[in-house]
């Protein structure tokens, strides 16, 4: 019957050094995920949470739209900017993007 079917003959059990090959791959995409994606962004989402947290009267800030604006009252979580003369916004602090030198929104 051997010329019709092959033999099947049993495999060998799976090795330790096979099974962290199989897996090599997965921990060297990971890796590089990590220090590429991951690593910059939280460095990224913590420096935003400083800004954000040392803000001050006085500062001009961008917010996430492109609004320009002079900070005249800090809250807890929300900003009020100056826009224009008399015009006052009440905004959420995570919503500012950064932090402008001074005399941008004079000059802008």
């Amino acid at each position: 019957m051997g010329f019709l079917i092959d033999n099947a003959w049993a495999q060998a059990p799976a090795g330790g050094s096979e099974t962290w090959m199989t897996m090599l791959p997965l921990v060297l995409i990971f890796v590089v995920f990590y220090f590429l994606l991951i690593r910059p962004q939280s460095k990224r989402q913590k420096q935003h949470r400083e800004m954000v947290s040392n803000l001050a009267v006085g500062d001009e800030v961008e917010t996430g739209g492109g609004v320009l604006g002079k900070v005249t009252g800090v809250k807890e979580q929300f900003l009020t900017i100056e826009v224009a003369k008399d015009v006052e916004l009440k905004i959420q602090r995570n919503t500012i993007s950064r932090v402008m030198p001074k005399g941008t929104v004079s000059a802008a």
